[in-house]
Parts: structure tokens; C-alpha cells; sequence
């Protein structure tokens, strides 16, 4: 690898890490402020799950540092759709009786924002990496900032809409 795609490289994990690190401690605060079971859980997972993806960069990153090629870092291993089986539990404790506050729903639409632009950031990665191993990490990292997504998402539409939420699940199982 040339001393100038390597330093390319190592500046943009250092992005990555940082983004990490943010996503990390904005997902730890609002699982403190949570009002409810459901928000608190889903909050604490996506910030286990940024702290993985940041040791796996830092990993990377190390392994650059000394001159060495990217290393064959398993990249996650899909615990996005993890979120969903946290989430089909707590709602069915929760019920459509669950109430949220504002600043909770607040932060849930910043962490789409963030799991957008982080998914943007990888997905690119992914297409403009020479090296295969680069792309599957990134590429994989992607589909697990999707499924983040998705889940806030999810998450967002029951406590708007809790009952109307049941509704369409049910049309949804249905097939309609």
C-alpha cells in the first residue's frame, strides 16, 4: 500500500472512530434519560453496539499504524436485528398505553439523523475501497447502521402511535 493511500486511509478511520465515540456517548446519555423500559434498553444496546464498532476501527487502525495491510477484522455480526427482538419484547410488556416525553422522541430522531449519516459513510467506504476485505468491513457495517435505523425508526412510530402502531403490525403480519 503507498505511504499516501495509507495515511488517506488511517484519517478516514480516524472519522470513523470518532463517530464511534459520539454515537457511543449519545446513546449512553439518552439510555440515562429515558423515561421508559423500552427506551432505555434499545438506547444501551446502540451504545454497546458503537463501542464494538469503535474497537474494531481502533483495531484496524493499530494494525495500519505499523505498516501492516488491513487486517481480516470480523466485521459485526448483524446484532442490529438483535434491536428488533428487544424491541417485540418491550412492546409487548408496554402495551398501547406507553407514554414518551418529547425530549425522548427528540433523541430518537437525532439518532436516525445519525445512524443515516453514518450508513451514508460506510456505504460509500464500501464502494470506493480497491481492497476486499475494506468493503466487506464496511459494507457490513452499513447493513448493521440500517438496521439501527430501522429500528429507531420502529421505535419512533410506537411511541407516536402506539395503538396505531399495533394496527399496522398486524396488517403487516396479515400480508396487507
Amino acid at each position: 500500500m503507498q505511504q499516501e493511500e495509507a495515511k488517506k486511509m488511517m484519517k478516514i478511520l480516524q472519522d470513523a472512530i470518532q463517530m464511534e465515540v459520539d454515537g457511543k456517548e449519545f446513546y449512553h446519555r439518552a439510555s440515562q434519560k429515558s423515561s421508559n423500559k423500552l427506551g432505555k434498553e434499545l438506547f444501551q444496546r446502540l451504545a454497546d453496539e458503537e463501542d464494538d464498532h469503535q474497537k474494531k476501527f481502533q483495531q484496524i487502525y493499530d494494525a495500519l499504524k505499523e505498516g501492516q495491510d488491513w487486517p481480516d477484522v470480523k466485521p459485526p455480526s448483524q446484532k442490529g436485528k438483535k434491536l428488533k427482538s428487544i424491541f417485540a419484547e418491550a412492546t409487548k410488556e408496554l402495551g398501547s398505553e406507553v407514554k414518551v416525553a418529547e425530549s425522548e422522541l427528540e433523541a430518537i430522531k437525532t439518532a436516525m439523523d445519525m445512524e443515516v449519516k453514518t450508513y451514508d459513510f460506510y456505504r460509500s467506504r464500501s464502494e470506493q475501497s480497491a481492497f476486499p476485505v475494506e468493503k466487506r468491513f464496511y459494507k457490513a457495517l452499513a447493513a448493521e447502521e440500517r438496521e439501527h435505523h430501522l429500528a429507531l425508526l420502529d421505535s419512533y412510530e410506537y411511541f407516536t402511535d402506539p395503538a396505531g402502531w399495533f394496527v399496522m403490525k398486524e396488517h403487516r403480519l396479515d400480508g396487507v
